[in-house]
């Protein structure tokens, strides 16, 4: 009987650890979305192989089947078009002091292809992405928003200082039909922000159906740099996309619980798009608005581009870069130098050509470009917090935790200075890189694994990187107070529960 007992549970522990395996293994690629469109949707079943092997065989492009693996990137056949701006939102109007804005969430449709469907999309003030909302330092902005989805919604400024009541967190939803005013006092540095949806639950989808629109702090002070918006300063929101063979957006036949990827690159919303350049330095504002893809830019002449900024503005110095790379949330501005160039030459992400600079007769500028003050290193880097990220698909946490609405899991002061050490924990799968945002702070990286930060993230900083097995540091000071959210910017991730609650108090 004894033997038996010891044959049961070494056959239990057995079969335990093959279910384990087999979540591992099939955890975000096999779901039931795509079973229940696998023989609806030509497309799902066609690329059913790409999302089980990771396009590249049994690795794919990061990592192990099932885990961080994505779309290949491929390069569109499309007609070429002309790059879409997005127009400046008009104010109401304009006081003194404030600004007025009116900002809707609305439905509508695109059409992608040439030849394809019309599919359905969301966007802010149209059918598909937003307006640029200039927001001028050391004034009020007041923004009426409105709701015209049939579900709820919230309007994020990612990337904004601003108080927890105004930051249009999860807390903030707006019923379907409904709206409300946010005022913004904008004191922060010239810098290139966006805003998007963050209510609970529809987060994902909302962004990769269009929610996505652009913050520009401004100040007149600033000179020196191209700031002839659509001219020689030109903003990108680079997202990659999955269609179906009609060339419609289907979120749910495409999700995916490890964060969604396509094969299809959009620029400001739409593919293999050209810009005539017209003079011989061009600052492009680069946005990563992108679910869970990382990006790697490069310029198809093998040319260095100059990052001039990230996230929260300009770095200490300029850079001289082959390659900008980005996670999801976060930006970097760059300066691309055309008075050598004769030919037209191609941005790229992922070695993939999506914007097309076409080379004419140039105007000449003087350009001078300004720096940040230099941050000295704190002397006390003893760490305050240790945050660390773990998991996959819908086992993600941080700390061990997933999000609890009514739970706060850390508290500070207002006018606390703290160091955090945020650790990405490899699993058996090896891991994947999270992209960390908080809301309501800008930071500082102090270190990555006890080393000083590149010269491209010595500046201000929202979302940071953090690859399997790494140990990055920050420096943040809490200056506005309620309650923030900290999450992964994967934004499967975030919804599965990878997200923490950060309450400030007088």
């Amino acid at each position: 009987m004894k033997s038996k007992g010891i044959w049961f549970l070494l056959t239990g522990i057995l079969i335990g650890i093959i279910l384990v395996l087999l979540f591992v293994l099939f955890n975000g690629r096999w779901n039931m979305n795509n079973m229940n469109h696998m023989w609806g949707d030509n497309s799902t079943f066609e690329q059913m192989d790409d999302n089980m092997m990771g396009n590249d065989g049994m690795t794919g492009n990061g990592g192990p089947m099932g885990h961080g693996t994505t779309q290949a990137i491929e390069a569109s056949d499309e007609p070429e078009q002309s790059l879409p701006i997005p127009s400046p939102l008009k104010p109401d109007r304009v006081t003194d002091s404030t600004v007025y804005y009116t900002v809707v969430a609305d439905e509508g449709t695109s059409r992608f292809f040439q030849n394809g469907k019309s599919t359905e999309t969301l966007g802010y003030n149209g059918n598909l992405l937003g307006p640029m909302l200039e927001l001028p330092k050391g004034k009020t902005v007041v923004i009426d928003t409105i709701n015209r989805l049939d579900e709820p919604t919230t309007f994020h400024w990612h990337g904004l200082v601003i108080p927890a009541e105004m930051d249009g967190g999860p807390h903030q939803a707006i019923a379907a039909g409904d709206r409300a005013q946010v005022r913004l006092d904008i004191d922060q540095e010239p810098s290139t922000l966006w805003f998007h949806p963050h209510p609970m639950g529809a987060t994902a989808e909302q962004v990769y159906k269009g929610l996505a629109g652009l913050l520009y702090v401004t100040d007149d002070a600033q000179s020196g740099l191209p700031n002839d918006y659509g001219v020689d300063d030109i903003p990108l929101i680079v997202q990659d996309r999955l269609f179906t063979k009609d060339g419609e957006l289907d979120y749910d036949a495409h999700m995916n619980v490890d964060g969604t990827t396509g094969d299809t690159i959009l620029a400001n919303g739409a593919i293999n798009t050209t810009f005539d350049v017209q003079t011989e330095t061009l600052r492009v504002r680069l946005v990563n608005g992108s679910n869970a893809r990382d990006f790697d830019f490069t310029l198809s002449n093998g040319e260095n581009m100059t990052q001039i900024a990230a996230d929260g503005g300009l770095l200490e110095q300029p850079v001289s870069l082959k390659t900008i790379s980005l996670t999801p949330g976060e930006r970097a501005e760059v300066l691309i130098d055309f008075s050598e160039i004769e030919d037209d030459v191609a941005l790229e992400a992922d070695g993939v050509s999506f914007t097309t600079f076409r080379v004419g007769e140039l105007d000449k500028a003087s350009i001078d470009i300004p720096t940040s003050k230099k941050t000295p290193t704190p002397v006390n880097t003893k760490t305050d917090r240790q945050l660390t990220l773990f998991g996959m698909g819908n086992m993600v946490s941080i700390n061990g935790d997933t999000y609890d609405p009514d739970r706060i899991d850390i508290k500070v002061k207002q006018g606390d200075t703290e160091i955090w050490e945020i650790e990405n924990k490899p699993d058996m799968m090896g891991g994947m890189t999270h992209p960390f945002h908080i809301h309501g702070v800008q930071f500082r990286i102090i270190s990555r694994d006890g080393n000083p930060p590149a010269d491209y993230e010595k500046g201000w900083k929202d979302t940071v990187a953090v690859a399997p097995d790494e140990r990055v540091k920050i420096e943040l000071t809490f200056t506005e107070t309620g309650t923030f959210m900290y999450h992964c910017h994967i934004l499967e991730h975030e919804e599965n529960g990878m997200m923490g609650q950060l309450n400030v108090t007088e």
